[in-house]
């Protein structure tokens, strides 16, 4: 028992690795790929426990998600590259989103309007994410700044990880 607990600790301290080593896109990336199967799996399923469980784990990751971008990333990109229209769109998208993530976490599956906000709010995060990843959107625009986007991975994982065992 010892030495199979001892081999998947080995075999995850890698995978531990590369997560640290993503740069702030990398990372932000990944938690949009999480969320998106999340919703995906919300809205295939039937169960009301399951769909509970699913809200409460997208609405804490974007919770965490939009904090660390606001508290390190947004700032950061910014000061880097003096874009306030981007920068302000996606402050006011994030507005609206905190605002429907409070609406579900008061709320549960047997209230009629939880499918539909949770909709809403899957549709709101893709219109966002998609600006956000585009050819031309804000990451694009952070790569070709001078943004140092590993160091800045490595302070939104380490305020992510504070920011989850919090919650």
């Amino acid at each position: 028992m010892a030495k199979s607990k001892k081999k998947s600790a080995q075999r995850a301290a890698p995978r531990r690795k590369a997560a640290a080593a993503r740069d702030a896109i990398g990372l932000l990336k990944a938690d949009h790929r999480q969320v998106e199967t999340w919703f995906e799996q919300f809205e295939s399923s039937r169960s009301a426990d399951k769909k509970k469980t699913l809200a409460q784990r997208v609405c804490q990751a974007l919770t965490v998600h939009t904090k660390i971008e606001e508290e390190i990333f947004y700032p950061a990109f910014l000061e880097a590259t003096e874009d306030k229209d981007t920068h302000h769109e996606a402050e006011v998208e994030h507005q609206g989103a905190k605002r429907l993530i409070a609406e579900i976490e008061s709320s549960g599956p047997d209230d009629d309007y939880y499918d539909a906000k949770m909709k809403v709010l899957s549709e709101m995060i893709k219109h966002h994410v998609k600006e956000e990843e585009q050819r031309d959107g804000m990451f694009a625009e952070a790569r070709k700044s001078d943004l140092d986007l590993k160091a800045l991975g490595e302070q939104l994982a380490a305020r992510k990880r504070e920011l989850m065992q919090a919650g």
